[in-house]
């Protein structure tokens, strides 16, 4: 699934593949930025995911067939995102919620665009009728791509983060994939079961 793709405003070309085992230290390390980022010293950072927890949520997702991408620019992750079901009962089977995180300094640049589309493209392949996102209402730019590529905001969830000082509201967005919900799934099973 390597894709090479060149963004708008650099000439050079971002790779999204499936993520790899050495990928993990980078992830990390984007994500704890992210999870920390607005958030006061001293505020308890236990239960923060360490190496081997990405490694075996990785081999979780990977187990179940799902996505779990990276963005990379001369050899370096510079962003990674994956999906999950988004409810683990089986009645939830056929919808995902995605999670796309971007290292700050490649942020604007069309990376988080990039691995958007990968995600929307695996999950239709893999017969997820519905994507799920949440987003922190502040992250305008976010918004407006998910809007860019089809998403609907179908909720919001006001004071649910503390940051900045201030309370900060999440918007749930949504969009289908395939016939979504105009016609019945397949006979059998379900995705990534």
């Amino acid at each position: 699934m390597d894709s090479a793709i060149t963004p708008q405003r650099d000439q050079e070309t971002v790779v999204i593949r499936p993520s790899r085992d050495a990928d993990v230290d980078a992830m990390l390390a984007i994500y704890r930025s992210h999870i920390r980022r607005g958030v006061e010293n001293g505020v308890d950072s236990a239960g923060m995911a360490e190496p081997d927890d990405l490694r075996q949520r990785r081999k979780n997702l990977y187990n179940h067939r799902l996505p779990h991408l990276a963005a990379t620019f001369r050899g370096e992750v510079i962003g990674y995102a994956y999906v999950v079901h988004f409810r683990k009962r089986p009645a939830y089977r056929y919808t995902a919620k995605h999670s796309i995180y971007v290292h700050h300094e490649h942020q604007g640049r069309g990376v988080g665009r990039l691995l958007l589309q990968a995600l929307i493209d695996a999950c239709a392949a893999a017969g997820f009728r519905q994507m799920i996102g949440y987003i922190d209402a502040d992250n305008t730019a976010s918004l407006a791509i998910h809007e860019k590529f089809g998403f609907a905001r179908v909720g919001h969830l006001p004071g649910v983060a503390f940051r900045y000082g201030r309370w900060a509201d999440t918007v749930m967005v949504q969009r289908s994939l395939g016939p979504g919900a105009t016609e019945p799934p397949p006979a059998a099973g379900g995705v990534g079961r």
